[in-house]
């Protein structure tokens, strides 16, 4: 994988200016994904200004996905924005998607706003003329569907009806490896037209990142700079002492957002009491969130346990289906890593090679630049490794259990085609109770 940073004799605002001119030239429409968080909303704010000067906002519009489970903050800061931004179409998308969440030992998403959860929703659905829901949605949906498949679904039903979009996503490179990844990479197969911060969905549906190069700093500036209002959810965080680099706003379940899952009992304890009676293990994830308890900081072995004996012995904790499928995922692991080969940095073969006997360097990948394949003779109990996430081991397995990692994503893993299926038929089958 080709990286790397290029720099300009132009300022961030000016590059994304010059990202606008491309997208609202190239295509029919701009659809604003809008969280509620800092960095949409500077996208919003950029492109309806660029859209206003220029007499263009019949081709904007937003959208937002409401998790039902938020901060009181965020929920005033979205109606706030609904109600100030005219002249664009707006949608408030209150759907039973499955959004995932690092609480429950049981699976790996809760769904906000189902109709047969509706006596403990956290908070009643929004009452105005842009909400979209079950019974008045008319982009594809089968209930079971993730959060990621609904937007993209979204993003498709909107350019199918209104012509070629850019949906705009405000992420930002750095953020995290995988988005640096993602929207910053010159090698990418997904590319629109050669341009690295556009990725293709299909052949009417592009996603931009116009500030994909913008630091946390430069986000901030930029709403002081030019008036712009922001979720005062942030300025809360602020005063609780959440490092700025820290401040999510998000579905609360997440697993990125278990850490700081207590702060709702200071900063909105009311919506907090709400919320341990609507999704299992909450309160035990915001005691134990940021600890060993789950994952986090440095997890120690027990006393006369090995990687693989604990792991063995954290299966007996759990139901007998969820302990099925967490060793699913190992043997998919040990079948990837012990006949295919996994693919590791160049730098990180000698580590391995060092420290792990029995282990066979096959040669340089065929499908990622850079990175070289190891096969494994027998499946590690512990690795010490510059790569731990990426390279098996009993170690990563136990880590996923405690972070109640169903799919256990920390270690590359994600829902297989089968468990997708089953869920929504499991979905489509109780949708009516």
């Amino acid at each position: 994988m080709k990286t790397g940073k290029t720099y300009t004799n132009i300022n961030v605002y000016e590059a994304a200016q010059k990202r606008l001119d491309y997208i609202f030239g190239e295509f029919d429409r701009v659809l604003v994904a809008f969280s509620g968080g800092k960095d949409s909303g500077v996208c919003l704010n950029l492109c309806y200004e660029y859209a206003k000067e220029r007499g263009l906002l019949g081709k904007l519009a937003m959208y937002h996905i409401d998790y039902e489970a938020q901060y009181r903050a965020t929920t005033e800061f979205v109606e706030k924005t609904f109600a100030a931004f005219p002249g664009i179409e707006k949608y408030w998308c209150c759907m039973p998607v499955g959004a995932s969440c690092a609480c429950s030992m049981t699976g790996a998403y809760w769904y906000p706003w189902e109709k047969a959860k509706k006596e403990i929703w956290v908070r009643p659905m929004p009452d105005n003329e842009f909400v979209v829901n079950e019974d008045n949605c008319k982009a594809p949906f089968t209930p079971g569907d993730s959060d990621y498949v609904f937007q993209e679904n979204f993003s498709k039903w909107y350019a199918k009806e209104n012509g070629r979009t850019a949906v705009v996503v405000g992420i930002r490179a750095t953020e995290s490896l995988s988005r640096y990844s993602a929207v910053a990479r010159i090698d990418k197969t997904t590319g629109y037209k050669g341009k690295s911060w556009l990725t293709e969905v299909d052949g009417s549906t592009v996603n931009a990142y116009p500030i994909y190069d913008w630091e946390t700093a430069d986000v901030w500036i930029a709403n002081a700079k030019f008036g712009w209002d922001y979720n005062k959810l942030y300025d809360l965080y602020y005063m609780a002492g959440v490092p700025v680099e820290q401040m999510r706003v998000a579905s609360p379940f997440h697993q990125c957002g278990a850490a700081s899952l207590r702060l709702y009992k200071v900063i909105d304890p009311s919506t907090w009491a709400k919320m341990v009676g609507r999704v299992n293990g909450v309160n035990f994830t915001a005691i134990y969130g940021d600890t060993i308890a789950m994952g986090w900081k440095d997890i120690k072995l027990p006393a006369g346990h090995t990687w693989k004996s604990y792991y063995e012995f954290l299966l007996t904790t759990m139901d007998k289906a969820t302990a099925e499928h967490y060793d699913d995922v190992l043997r998919r692991s040990k079948k990837y890593w012990m006949e295919k080969g996994g693919g590791v940095r160049k730098e990180t073969v000698k580590e391995i090679m060092q420290t792990i006997p029995g282990v066979e360097h096959v040669g340089p990948s065929k499908q990622y630049e850079g990175r070289e394949i190891l096969r494994f003779s027998e499946y590690p109990d512990d690795i010490d490794c510059s790569e731990f996430t990426v390279v098996p081991s009993y170690k990563r397995m136990c880590i996923c259990i405690m972070k109640n990692d169903y799919y256990c994503k920390y270690a590359g893993f994600g829902p297989t085609k089968e468990a997708t299926v089953k869920r929504r038929k499991a979905m489509e089958k109780y949708k009516n109770l």
